[in-house]
């Protein structure tokens, strides 16, 4: 069994036979995702070894004491943190070994189709369709707030296959090609000035039958793994002390001493241990996920994550005082990344308006913490057994 010393010595022969000063990036993590060095916990052969999660922190730490390039998680989030797990657990071996190499390089970038404009939190109410034609599917519908479409190549697609059945039966899951002519994106503005979110419409998207992940009608069981590593992704990233919104403003208290009352200061200790508190969990949830797949927990990091950016962002803009109410850029572009901690404390405070809403609202997470997480009963519900096509819209 590969061991912490063997996967040094590995990691330490990529690095000789790839030198990261001579090697070009992508090379470099073509190279390591081949050796079973990219994500360590995946099978051989899809850029793992079939070793402990846990391992990772060895191949890590080897990699950026030599200076080696990472795949920047941040651009390409989506497809790592949501489409790849999904692939692993429900794709085909000709699926993962198509779509997991070139998404963990960063050679493709994923996005995710699933909110609708009648179908956010209220997911399983979604309209669009997919209906069967040979061996392809003609997806017709609306997608909506859909990150990093207009910089993607794949999406993770969610459809009603059978409108005559439930609305959590007959939806089912497909790899969308979003350079499909039939694909349409269109971005949509938000409060900060950027468009990172998109909208997103699909008319007689031909989907092949090869591009559908696990069975037909059980797209809502295969989402749900999606969207537990999504919240995991959101909430239990794994960020240093005084990481993340709460370095910031705990740099500008240092800093500006002019700047310091009484009553922020009692407010910053609160927000620090609960950020620092938020961040042990996160990490103790990551270690979770060594021994298993990622449960409903972390939709309580999610929600955690949502509540600390508000409350943070805020503190930083009062602190600021009339510095804070500056903004630096209202132009309106398209970025490949959300970059919280590169901005100024403007975008900050606008920006994490939409944690409470993206990746699951905080109303929605809140049922499944108190239905999945702490045993509550269910709120009652009138339309799980009545036919989709029956319901009132």
């Amino acid at each position: 069994m590969t061991d912490a010393a063997e996967l040094r010595s590995r990691t330490r022969e990529l690095l000789a036979a790839y030198p990261p000063a001579t090697t070009e990036p992508l090379d470099f993590l073509k190279a390591r995702f081949d050796a079973g060095l990219a994500w360590v916990h995946y099978p051989v052969g899809l850029g793992g070894l079939d070793v402990p999660r846990s391992l990772q922190a060895v191949v890590d730490a080897e990699l950026a004491a030599a200076g080696a390039p990472d795949n920047d998680p941040r651009r390409i989030g989506i497809g790592l943190g949501m489409a790849a797990p999904t692939v692993l657990k429900y794709g085909t071996e000709e699926q993962k070994r198509r779509f997991l190499r070139p998404l963990w390089v960063g050679e493709e970038v994923w996005c995710q189709l699933f909110s609708e404009p009648g179908a956010g939190s209220d997911l399983a109410a979604l309209g669009t369709r997919a209906v069967r034609d040979g061996d392809d599917w003609v997806v017709d519908g609306q997608k909506v707030w859909t990150s990093s479409a207009h910089l993607a190549r794949w999406a993770i697609l969610i459809a009603r296959t059978d409108p005559g059945l439930p609305k959590h039966q007959g939806i089912s899951y497909f790899i969308c090609d979003m350079t499909d002519p039939g694909v349409e994106v269109r971005p949509l503005r938000q409060i900060t000035g950027e468009a990172e979110f998109n909208e997103v419409f699909l008319t007689g998207v031909r989907i092949p039958d090869a591009h559908r992940l696990g069975e037909i009608g059980e797209g809502w069981k295969v989402a749900q793994t999606t969207l537990m590593n999504e919240r995991v992704s959101i909430g239990g990233m794994r960020i240093p002390r005084e990481g993340g919104m709460i370095g910031p403003v705990a740099r500008a208290w240092r800093d500006r001493p002019e700047l310091r009352t009484h009553d922020l200061h009692q407010r910053l200790l609160t927000l620090w241990v609960e950020a620092e508190v938020a961040r042990l969990t996160g990490e103790r949830l990551r270690q979770q996920l060594v021994a298993g797949q990622p449960g409903p927990e972390g939709s309580g990091m999610k929600l955690a994550f949502a509540r600390l950016n508000q409350e943070i962002s805020g503190l930083e803009v009062e602190l600021l005082g009339q510095d804070g109410l500056l903004y630096s850029d209202w132009t309106m572009r398209r970025p490949e990344l959300v970059d919280f901690t590169g901005r100024d404390a403007g975008y900050r405070y606008l920006r994490s308006k939409g944690n409470s809403i993206e990746g699951g609202t905080s109303e929605v997470l809140l049922n499944i913490v108190a239905e999945r997480v702490l045993g509550l009963p269910a709120e009652p519900r009138n339309d799980k057994d009545v036919a989709w096509k029956d319901l009132a819209r």
